[in-house]
């Protein structure tokens, strides 16, 4: 057989669906598995939003979309970012893509060159690092402990920035740890950017209508409207509107970024499904009160994830600000063993062997670049949250030091 790319080689598929692989091969045979792996709502797309869709299916909106989008759901995007984000963009600075995770796609193969570096403020979502290898650029990890709130700091910031830094990702809420960025925060990273008119930025705000307690949402490009010129900023209907299957992402920014990342959408796969495109307009132009509804729902949930977890020993569980994972450190049952004699010495051999003798998938810290902690989703049925966080607390009580 003929060789593949390197860029094949060099790119792992994501921890997320693997694990949620093992758990559904697991079920499969008949075993009472629950996966927490996936960051998938269980909550429905809402009515109207599959109505609308329906409706441009009889209307004959079935023909070959523009590669940037529909008129209406660019207009209905120009709406939405003016009102949630307080940026004003003009339609060709709009680009709609298939899923938010082709516009980190299009933007990083718009301008990266081969080795170039991108800073991930660590803990990360997996995908990040899978694109930027891909690409053929190099991720550059910056520890953000859970002391410091899982949060990107100015010190820190400045002392990843090298001459071969070409992109910054900011991703708040985030996905694994739940922390969110303040307004403050962000003007303080800010003037460290400012120092260095080479570096992009993405700000991957896909969680935005997912933060608790009263914490306020704040963007890069609106808190420091001077960088707006070289910052992507990203969202999509998937986490908030409970769309995930439809793939729809949107992204504002510079006109020039935008036509590069249109070049690079267009060679890949054209324009986005004109059905979802409609279903996407009627969920950001109709009722916004679901949005808060369904926080709340995800808060309650959250609470009582913490609340469980921080009861199993080992674990040590901080309340995420946002988004729909619960991420603990399990460094206390580390160097121990299950009662078959299972040894647990990372992050990894603990969930290989919870989702073993518990049955309960979670993700290791390690997919997202910190270590040692799990990540599980929330974005499931209050009795089912109950069931997997009591079948941890059990899992974690049976542990035994080593030796």
């Amino acid at each position: 057989m003929p060789s593949f790319a390197g860029r094949i080689a060099r790119t792992e598929i994501a921890a997320t669906f693997a694990m949620a692989a093992k758990a559904r091969a697991l079920r499969e045979a008949g075993i009472d598995v629950i996966s927490l792996s996936i960051g998938e709502p269980d909550l429905p797309t809402p009515p109207h939003v599959i109505e609308a869709a329906y409706q441009a299916a009889l209307q004959g909106q079935t023909k070959y979309p523009p590669v940037e989008g529909t008129r209406d759901l660019k207009e209905a995007v120009q709406a939405k970012f003016a009102r949630d984000q307080k940026l004003h963009f003009e339609p060709d600075q709009i680009l709609i893509t298939n899923g938010g995770k082709q516009a980190i796609f299009n933007m990083l193969m718009a301008v990266l060159d081969e080795g170039d570096e991108v800073i991930i403020p660590a803990p990360a979502w997996a995908g990040y690092v899978q694109t930027v290898q891909f690409v053929g650029g190099r991720a550059v990890f910056v520890p953000c402990s859970m002391e410091s709130g899982f949060r990107l700091t100015q010190a820190s910031l400045a002392a990843a920035i090298t001459p071969r830094t070409r992109m910054l990702i900011l991703n708040y809420p985030n996905n694994p740890s739940g922390a969110a960025c303040s307004a403050a925060d962000l003007k303080d990273l800010a003037e460290i950017l400012r120092q260095h008119p080479a570096i992009w930025i993405l700000c991957d705000d896909i969680y935005e209508h997912l933060l608790y307690d009263g914490f306020g949402y704040a963007t890069l490009a609106a808190v420091a409207p001077d960088l707006a010129e070289r910052t992507l900023t990203l969202s999509g209907v998937s986490k908030s509107y409970a769309m995930t299957g439809w793939r729809i992402g949107f992204c504002g920014g510079p006109a020039a970024l935008i036509k590069a990342m249109a070049k690079v959408q267009g060679s890949a796969t054209a324009g986005v499904c004109s059905i979802a495109q409609a279903a996407a307009t009627a969920a950001l132009n109709g009722p916004q009160d679901l949005l808060a509804t369904r926080a709340g729902i995800y808060r309650e949930r959250r609470d009582i994830v913490v609340e469980l977890l921080n009861q199993a020993p080992g674990l040590v569980c901080p309340k995420p600000e946002g988004a729909f994972y619960a991420f603990p450190s399990i460094e206390g049952c580390l160097n121990t063993k299950t009662p078959d004699g299972t040894a647990i010495k990372s992050d990894a051999d603990f969930t290989t062997a919870l989702l073993a003798q518990a049955h309960v998938g979670v993700v290791a810290g390690s997919a997202f670049a910190m270590s040692p902690h799990i990540r599980l989703s929330t974005a499931t049925d209050t009795k089912t949250l109950q069931t997997a966080c009591t079948r941890i607390i059990r899992f974690c009580e049976s542990l035994t030091p080593i030796g």
